[in-house]
């Protein structure tokens, strides 16, 4: 079955040598793969660049979804021009992307998105460089990409902070609030308060496929969650905990997302008072892991606290137990407000910790939802976890850097983080208007 999301094109950096790919006429186009690329030469008898092709066929396209085509390209001859094509593979040939770029001799990344115009499971990935003169173009990490961090994060329409925005057009906040926060993609959280979560998830990724953007989750609903603090609550018992974590999983199925798996159920461990319900919390995350890794496009994150809280080798150990290795990696700093290059030398130092327990090359990202002033106060000391003031929103959902896969809104900002700090009255996970501002403006 042609592939609907993630990366749409076979053997694009052709290690498999041309395997996948056609050309045309070979009078006028020749291919060699020598294990550094695809290295496509054209004849003097290719007067037009599409007497020289080649291309990728049965390729999946939606309407409406947003795709992107990326390669990396260089010619015998500077100012050799590429035509790069999705679209049908036969007649009307109708595109959907279609664009002339000028190659130089030394590599250059193209970056080419585009939304469908069409619905078609007979697509074809094309380039074409007839030039009037023999010349030899070297492509190679040829990707069309759908529904990954590349073509964006989807952004939840019915996140806390934009249904207030609706509900309150007139507030003199509304502006500020919706462009700054409800504009943002960050995670939808899913807990006890789902009534059908296998239902509520699927509705969920299905409305981010559908547009071809990677949504992010949050899987919030351990026993004895928070430990009965702020944001007490959870599955009653642990069958019908991996029961919630089952369905959870099979309303992703087999479409892309990312996934935040039960924040702080680790670092939480040392407060609980017994190792039997330590070890029966730690088989319950190991048990949403194994649930996730049957999810073959999702990536999912078992929480790792954050740089403050529990040691990088005793997180490490956690994580271990929990069966990190079976998902992507861990998550650092949810919902708390350290600075992003203390939350980055955090994760390295689980990583490294992980990699000496015998699982090297794990992956972290952050929660940057809140931590644009990082987690210090006025006085040099760290701010309280509860609604602290002087917080300021930190980088939207990205790419990662310093190390980190992925910067995430995983916390939502403007949601409380219970009734503390400046907002007393105002119970975790309810959003507050009050709060949204003083984060946009760092107060």
């Amino acid at each position: 079955m042609p592939a609907l999301y993630g990366d749409l094109v076979t053997n694009g950096s052709f290690t498999a040598g041309t395997a996948g790919w056609w050309s045309g006429d070979p009078a006028m186009i020749t291919l060699n793969a020598p294990g550094t690329g695809l290295e496509a030469t054209a004849t003097t008898d290719a007067v037009n660049l599409w007497d020289a092709p080649l291309g990728q066929d049965n390729i999946t396209l939606r309407p409406g979804c947003t795709y992107t085509l990326s390669f990396t390209a260089r010619a015998s001859q500077p100012g050799t021009s590429l035509r790069a094509q999705v679209g049908l593979g036969a007649d009307p040939w109708t595109a959907a992307v279609d664009q002339t770029v000028t190659l130089s001799a030394v590599d250059r990344h193209f970056v080419l998105p585009f939304t469908s115009n069409l619905e078609t499971a007979q697509a074809q990935v094309s380039f074409q460089f007839g030039q009037g003169t023999a010349v030899t173009v070297h492509l190679t990490e040829v990707r069309l990409t759908c529904s990954t961090a590349r073509e964006g994060f989807f952004i939840d329409p019915d996140s806390n902070a934009a249904k207030w925005v609706a509900a309150n057009p007139d507030d003199p906040r509304a502006a500020k609030i919706g462009q700054s926060v409800s504009r943002r993609p960050a995670a939808r959280w899913f807990g006890d308060w789902s009534k059908d979560v296998r239902a509520e998830v699927d509705a969920y990724v299905t409305a981010a496929a559908a547009i071809g953007r990677l949504p992010i989750l949050t899987a919030y609903n351990m026993v004895n969650r928070d430990n009965g603090g702020q944001s007490s609550g959870g599955a009653a018992s642990p069958d019908e905990y991996r029961a919630w974590i089952d369905a959870f999983a099979a309303g992703i199925g087999d479409r892309p997302a990312i996934v935040i798996v039960e924040p702080d159920s680790l670092a939480q461990l040392g407060n609980l008072p017994a190792e039997t319900a330590r070890a029966e919390r730690t088989s319950l995350v190991a048990h949403a892991a194994e649930a996730l890794a049957a999810c073959p496009l999702v990536s999912a994150y078992l929480d790792g606290g954050n740089a403050t809280w529990v040691t990088p080798d005793a997180m490490a150990e956690r994580l271990s137990a929990a069966q990190v290795s079976k998902v992507r990696g861990f998550a650092v700093g949810v919902a708390n407000f350290h600075a992003t290059d203390v939350s980055c030398t955090y994760g390295h130092q689980v990583a490294q910790a992980l990699s000496s327990l015998g699982m090297p090359g794990a992956r972290f990202v952050i929660d940057t939802s809140r931590n644009g002033n990082g987690s210090l106060g006025a006085n040099g000391q760290h701010v309280h976890w509860c609604n602290p003031a002087g917080r300021r929103l930190g980088v939207p959902s990205s790419i990662g850097v310093g190390g980190a896969e992925y910067l995430l809104w995983i916390k939502n900002a403007g949601d409380s983080d219970g009734g503390c700090g400046i907002a007393p009255d105002t119970p975790a996970g309810t959003f507050s208007p009050y709060l949204a501002e003083r984060l946009i403006n760092g107060q």
